[in-house]
């Protein structure tokens, strides 16, 4: 958008100075530089994965107000000789990508009108690349709005000194999202067929597909071009998989590893001479997101293609080709199984007729994942809908096994660690009372204390409260060089909690009476 001329003060009115100033302030003839300041609510956005428009307020958390101002010799600058005259100019000089500029003044030329979806009309903001403000007591605002890509977005904004005849600039960088750079999901889509001929069909289906792989971060946001292969693509080699193969550039098999370029993948996959559902594992790696080194903390997505002999007609319906379900579900643990079906005409969609165990879904795709999070047995219901409409159902039943208990924690001194626990300090002749408590161990009884070897005088234990006691403690005889605070006594606490027992050296420093470190 073009920035209009800025406006100056007339020659008239610089002469009637009566008319133009008043009131005090400015010095009206001492000129100097513009300094130019930007600032804004807030610098850090969220990415706008959800598609929110721009406002005010509490309600809008995807915009910001920026404010901009210009000052000569610390007073404001003057606006111009009517109110459309237009001083500032603002652009994105960096980071269009990630956000846009509005005006939200409720101006009819900084709105489109749009249908409503009820049939009426509404009008809704326009986003902008650059904007014209005009000045009021040297300053104005306007707004930015965070779009669904992570980055950072400069905003400059500029205005000229009628006296100078200079311009006068300055930036502000906005954040939008916090984006860690690693995988937090794997999706993939064919992008050239949907659904495979089977190796010498005679129907003339093609027997190869493009497939592309987005590998986002946990922003939703592209991670980051990798040095090494970052995604690991394997085909399940069971049913139709088994014979299809992968190809990318040099490379064919059943496995691949390959690298994305903003955060996109691709490869070709062809059939086998089997029908039936190929299913695709996509795997990539949260820890480093990076393969080639081996995988730590996989994040897995899986991608089916069913595969034909030939066209079936309109009238034939589809067959679910699975009996049972497989692959044993456990609570805590992660579950994949896909369903299969044959004939009607492919590509399927799968819907539940009935809620799955806890934890677990159903994709069109006819893929059952999750982490189960109950056990027992479930039984429900899934259907199969073709591409002409005809539908197949059947019932299954899924037992998800009991997860394997927690491990319990070790038994341990609440606020201790290393092989001596220090404690708060004691003040000399002053009586010390300290609670010592347990965290892990065995057991659900209150743990027993008890004080183990040499005790020194005065000093003993709650048996079952863990309350370390100390009489009125005899000031410490300091240390030799270099002078400070006397370590004072060590005691071994014998603790036991169930079947568990530790055995904890624990230290009481002390000082002088009333605090003070020894000489």
């Amino acid at each position: 958008m073009k920035i209009s001329t800025i406006a100056v003060f007339s020659v008239a009115c610089a002469a009637a100075l009566s008319a133009c100033g008043g009131g005090g302030g400015s010095p009206g003839v001492s000129h100097g530089p513009y300094v130019v300041t930007m600032t804004a609510d807030r610098t850090q956005l969220p990415t706008n994965t959800v598609g929110a428009g721009p406002g005010i307020g509490v309600y809008a958390p995807f915009t910001t107000t920026v404010y901009v101002k210009a000052t000569e010799n610390g007073y404001p600058i003057p606006g111009g000789t009517s109110a459309t005259d237009k001083i500032f100019g603002c652009n994105m000089a960096g980071g269009l990508n990630v956000g846009s500029l509005y005006y939200l003044d409720g101006d009819p030329d900084h709105e489109t009108e749009v249908d409503n979806g009820a049939g009426g009309k509404i009008k809704v903001p326009n986003a902008y690349r650059s904007i014209t403000l005009g000045s009021n007591s040297g300053g104005n605002s306007f707004h930015f709005h965070a779009g669904n890509e992570a980055g950072t977005a400069t905003i400059t904004c500029s205005v000229q000194n009628p006296q100078d005849q200079k311009y006068y600039s300055t930036s502000l960088t906005i954040t939008v999202g916090a984006a860690s750079g690693l995988p937090a999901s794997v999706t993939g889509r064919t992008t050239t067929s949907n659904v495979l001929g089977i190796q010498g069909n005679t129907a003339g289906l093609t027997t190869t597909t493009n497939v592309k792989v987005q590998v986002l971060d946990d922003a939703n946001q592209m991670v980051p071009n990798p040095a090494a292969p970052n995604l690991q693509i394997s085909i399940r080699p069971t049913g139709a998989g088994v014979g299809a193969s992968l190809m990318a550039g040099n490379k064919t098999g059943g496995t691949l590893s390959v690298s994305t370029v903003a955060g996109l993948a691709g490869f070709d996959l062809s059939s086998g001479p089997t029908e039936g559902s190929i299913v695709l594992d996509m795997t990539a790696d949260r820890s480093d997101n990076d393969v080639s080194n081996g995988i730590q903390d996989p994040v897995a997505g899986v991608l089916v293609v069913p595969a034909v002999s030939r066209v079936a007609t309109a009238t034939t319906p589809p067959s679910i080709t699975t009996a049972a379900l497989g692959g044993g579900a456990t609570v805590g643990v992660p579950y994949s199984f896909v369903l299969e079906a044959t004939g009607g005409q492919a590509p399927y969609a799968w819907t539940a007729l009935g809620a799955l165990p806890a934890g677990l879904t159903l994709s069109a795709a006819g893929v059952i994942s999750g982490t189960p999070s109950a056990a027992g047995t479930v039984s429900f219901a899934v259907r199969v809908t073709d591409g002409a409409g005809n539908s197949a159902n059947a019932n299954y039943s899924l037992t998800v096994a009991a997860g394997a208990p927690a491990p319990t924690p070790a038994l341990a001194i609440g606020g201790c660690s290393g092989a001596t626990c220090t404690l708060p300090t004691a003040a000399a002749g002053t009586d010390y009372a300290y609670t010592l408590w347990t965290t892990g161990g065995s057991g659900t009884t209150a743990p027993a204390w008890s004080l183990v070897g040499s005790v020194p005088t005065g000093i003993s234990i709650g048996a079952t409260t863990g309350m370390l006691e100390w009489k009125a403690p005899s000031p410490p005889a300091c240390p030799a060089p270099p002078a400070g605070t006397n370590p004072g006594p060590t005691v071994t606490v014998s603790v036991t909690k169930g079947t568990d027992t530790l055995i904890q050296a624990v230290k009481i420093p002390v000082t002088q009476a009333g605090g003070a470190a020894c000489p």
